[in-house]
């Protein structure tokens, strides 16, 4: 099905499903979140800190009294945190689709509580484990979907086998990039393997665009202060970004293996359509080496 110019307003009901949004007390978890409790469903809201997960749920409340709204503490840099997350949401009566929104973009070079690179450890590596803790659970869903967000990024991204955690060369672009071709690689060989396994689940992507998100706050200083006052010009808002998540969390007929992303500007901005990778994120060959990786760092083990 080819889906053109969704927005929040294409987003169908939802009542009776419930989501897993990882980082969703800002940004465009924030605004996925408020769109899906307004449409009806109950949404898990896994987050880092607490009190920003509370804040966010009495801000949506405010406009949606009945939000069905739950905090799940989940820190994708610290594996511990991954699978208490992970075992919070099993016992909910069930989970219908995860959307893997949190992230880092930037940051100087530091490492995640279990030794990696922290770009490559929460953009990928913690959104593999969650996934795959979590794919049993969501076999058992209505409509069942897995959506792992990507960026324009990953075009100039580069998986250094070589140098996976950095310990030789630290570019703070070059490896948010390879994250972001990491999330691709993750979600087309999830789409090969979901497939070959006849499962229900449907692995799709999306990227948001240039979205004003807090995402940019590793940015240098004069950079903001350059852009922000034109930024309406070339970037989404938050909530605009948070359409290519909507349609492929919700749009209907959704196929595994698709992309989505902002239709206008060379996928800058704009309501969401299905878009295309960089080739490289098609490849089998670099996908499954990845793939053996994540399993081996995190120790979670795929079932299909």
């Amino acid at each position: 099905m080819t889906i053109r110019d969704f927005t929040d307003k294409d987003v169908p009901d939802q009542s009776g499903r419930v989501f897993l949004v990882t980082g969703a007390n800002s940004g465009l978890g924030y605004a996925a979140a408020k769109v899906l409790a307004a449409r009806g469903a109950r949404v898990l809201m896994g987050c880092r800190s607490k009190d920003k997960a509370e804040a966010a749920m009495a801000d949506i409340r405010a406009v949606y009294p009945d939000a069905d709204l739950r905090f799940i503490s989940l820190d994708l840099g610290n594996l511990e945190s991954v699978r208490a997350a992970a075992n919070l949401v099993e016992k909910e009566p069930r989970l219908d689709v995860l959307i893997n929104n949190a992230g880092i973009m930037m940051p100087p070079l530091e490492q995640t509580d279990d030794g990696f690179e922290s770009q490559f450890g929460v953009n990928h590596l913690g959104t593999f484990a969650l996934t795959g803790l979590l794919l049993d659970k969501l076999s058992q869903g209505r409509d069942p979907r897995i959506i792992i967000t990507s960026s324009m990024a990953h075009r100039s991204g580069r998986i250094d086998f070589e140098d996976i955690n950095a310990e030789k060369s630290y570019s703070r672009w070059g490896r948010y990039a390879m994250s972001k071709l990491a999330n691709l690689l993750h979600m087309y060989e999830l789409d090969r393997r979901l497939r070959a396994a006849g499962s229900p689940v449907v692995a799709v992507a999306c990227h948001p665009g240039v979205a004003d998100t807090e995402l940019a706050r590793n940015f240098p200083g004069f950079m903001v202060s350059l852009f922000r006052p034109v930024s309406s010009l070339f970037m989404n808002s938050a909530a605009q970004g948070a359409w290519p998540t909507l349609a492929a969390a919700t749009a209907g007929q959704v196929e595994s293996g698709q992309y989505f992303g902002p239709s206008r500007k060379g996928e800058w901005v704009g309501p969401a359509r299905e878009v295309q990778p960089r080739k490289i994120a098609r490849a089998i060959g670099p996908a499954k080496k990845l793939w053996d990786l994540s399993e081996e760092m995190t120790g979670v083990r795929y079932t299909i």
